[in-house]
Parts: structure tokens; C-alpha cells; sequence
């Protein structure tokens, strides 16, 4: 029998036909449903639900207590904090149930975002590279690459590097980070990283 390159441990329930990949740990009491596809490196911790057909990139962190439904599309190195929560239907009633995956509104979560603990991700948004959501924040709309944003609705009040960052941009709308020394600029409202 060949042995397995990713953890899971053994209270953990993995069905059939899930791709994981090399040095992805599944913790205490986590469900990886059917069709699933999970890169390399990731870490799933305790009672983290992955639903059919899920995407997930490499190098991503799922903290306890978080449900991946299905249309939720995760690239690489995302962090999604304790207990945040992803919904995949816009107008849900139990009267009037809406089973299937042609009822579900996509959402995409950029390489490198962050989903603060206990923030709740709309269906049909799309969270930019770098963004920063913080606890508790409810969003509602799309966030930009780099956008810091906060409350319910989520709105911006600041912009973070690729580090982590808060950059402070000068009188000509440049930035950089002390972290990792990439430069940015600030254009009309949304944030690039300068070559």
C-alpha cells in the first residue's frame, strides 16, 4: 500500500474521490467531501467543513470551525480565520429549498487574502489579492488587491502590502513595505504594485 504525503488525522472524515496534496494536514473532526481538490502544504484545523467539488490552492490555512461550500473557489495562501463563514445562496428559505449546484453564487478569494475570525463573505464577491478582512466584518461587495476592510457592510479604511503591512503613501501616491521592500502606488481609488 502506498503511503499517503498529507495527515489526516483519525477522527477526521475523508470521502472518496478528494484530491490532497503533498503535506496537507486535516484535523480533529473535519469532513473533506466528495470531488474536493486541496493543494499542497495546507492546514485544515478542528471541525472545518470542505463541500463537493471545492477548489483550494496551495499553502492555505483554515482555522477552526469554518464551512467551504461549494462555489467557493480559494487560490493560494489564503488565511481564513476561527469560526468566518462563506454562504453560496443569495435568497436561501427552508419553505422553498434551493438543492444543487446551479443554484449556487460563485466567490472567489484571491492569492494571499485574509478572512479575519468571525467575518462573513457574501456569495458573488470576490476578494482581491493581499486583501485584508478584518474580524467580524460583514462583506457585501468586492474588495480590491490590497484593500483593509472592516465593519458590516465592510467598507475600506486602509491598504496593506503583500507583507501585511499598512502602507503609508506619500504626497505622490507611492508606498513600501519595510517587510518584504515592495513598492506600491495608489491610482484612482485602487492599489498596484510597482515593478
Amino acid at each position: 500500500m502506498e503511503e499517503k504525503k498529507f495527515y489526516v488525522n483519525e477522527y477526521a472524515v475523508v470521502d472518496d474521490n478528494v484530491e490532497i496534496g503533498e503535506g496537507t494536514k486535516v484535523w480533529h473532526f473535519s469532513h473533506v467531501q466528495k470531488g474536493a481538490k486541496i493543494g499542497k502544504k495546507c492546514v485544515l484545523g478542528q471541525n472545518v467543513n470542505v463541500a463537493n467539488n471545492v477548489e483550494i490552492g496551495n499553502f492555505v490555512k483554515i482555522q477552526n470551525n469554518v464551512s467551504v461550500y461549494e462555489g467557493v473557489k480559494l487560490e493560494d495562501y489564503v488565511f481564513c480565520g476561527p469560526s468566518m463563514v462563506f454562504t453560496n445562496i443569495l435568497d436561501p428559505r427552508s419553505k422553498y429549498p434551493q438543492v444543487g449546484a446551479e443554484f449556487y453564487v460563485e466567490t472567489l478569494v484571491k492569492e494571499g487574502a485574509s478572512l479575519g475570525a468571525n467575518s462573513t463573505i457574501v456569495c458573488g464577491t470576490t476578494i482581491g489579492r493581499f486583501a485584508f478582512v478584518g474580524a467580524g466584518a460583514v462583506v457585501t461587495k468586492n474588495v480590491p488587491d490590497f484593500a483593509q476592510v472592516v465593519g458590516n457592510p465592510a467598507r475600506i479604511v486602509a491598504w496593506r502590502s503583500e507583507a501585511g503591512r499598512k502602507l503609508q503613501f506619500d504626497e505622490n501616491g507611492f508606498a513600501s513595505c519595510e517587510r518584504s521592500g515592495k513598492k506600491y502606488q495608489y491610482v484612482e481609488d485602487h492599489v498596484v504594485e510597482v515593478e
